[in-house]
């Protein structure tokens, strides 16, 4: 009887440090999940809302304009939450309310606030981006602190690519990155 009992358990015990393995392995290597904290990418995602991000798109590739990133800058402990805008070696400038990519006009749809400049990047002010950096923005430019106040980050500062939103569950579905036009 305690030779049977003693199976049980242990078959119990096996599929359990099995599923907290594959929980570890994937968290850590693939997907996590975070939430939405303020407004700095309102309205496109709200305050609150709850996304997954994947890891395994920058293992080798890099990220890629309109990317959603999440990482830690250069200014807190906290992780954020951005779009990628200036890739490395291109010009990012912001000039009447808009951005412009070597001299181009960026054309973002998905927002319907001005952008200004910021403490690092000026308005009217040129910036190139360095190699193996990118210059981040949030979608509600009023009110982020991004990479128009202090600067580009790295690519090992990206913790994950935002993936897909599951709550709420109204707008819960995958991530997709515009097309952008250039003028």
């Amino acid at each position: 009887m305690f030779a049977k009992l003693g199976a049980f358990f242990m078959d119990i015990l096996e599929v359990i440090v099995l599923a907290i393995g594959i929980f570890l392995i994937v968290y850590l290597l693939i997907l996590r999940p975070h939430k939405i904290k303020g407004q700095s990418m309102h309205p496109n995602f709200p305050d609150g809302e709850y996304l997954l991000t994947e890891k395994i798109s920058y293992y080798k590739g890099n990220p890629q304009r309109g990317d959603v990133i999440v990482f830690k800058p250069p200014i807190s402990e906290d992780e954020f939450i951005k779009r990628v805008i200036g890739l490395p070696g291109e010009t990012v400038s912001v000039k009447q309310g808009k951005i412009y990519i070597n001299d181009k006009l960026l054309d973002e749809d998905y927002i319907k606030v001005q952008t200004n400049g910021g403490s690092f990047l000026s308005e009217s002010e040129e910036y190139v981006v360095p190699d193996g950096q990118y210059f981040v923005v949030g979608d509600n430019r009023p009110h982020s602190s991004d990479s128009r106040a202090w600067g580009p980050i790295t690519k090992k500062d990206i913790t994950g690519k935002a993936w897909l939103v599951y709550w709420p569950f109204s707008k819960s579905g995958f991530i997709k990155n515009p097309v952008y036009k250039f003028n």
